[in-house]
């Protein structure tokens, strides 16, 4: 079976929110600035429980901020 592919939109979610900073994000979320880059890089994936407070934070419902490529 296949890896999946998952995109986000947290970049773009960060600079609609007043251009919050990755320091920012990360504080709110509670992980490092690194992986902010890493996650926006789509080098890294999150779990499930962090997905959730990312959209959380941003007010999106998690497939507004996480999509699957098929």
């Amino acid at each position: 079976m296949d890896k999946l592919l998952i995109q986000n939109r947290i970049r773009q979610l960060r600079f609609e929110a007043n251009e919050m900073t990755q320091q920012a994000l990360a504080d709110h979320v509670g992980i490092t600035r690194q992986t902010v880059i890493a996650l926006e890089q789509g080098k890294y994936y999150p779990s499930l429980e962090l997905a959730f407070r990312i959209a959380l934070l941003f007010a999106k419902p998690l497939e507004q901020v996480f999509q699957v490529e098929v």
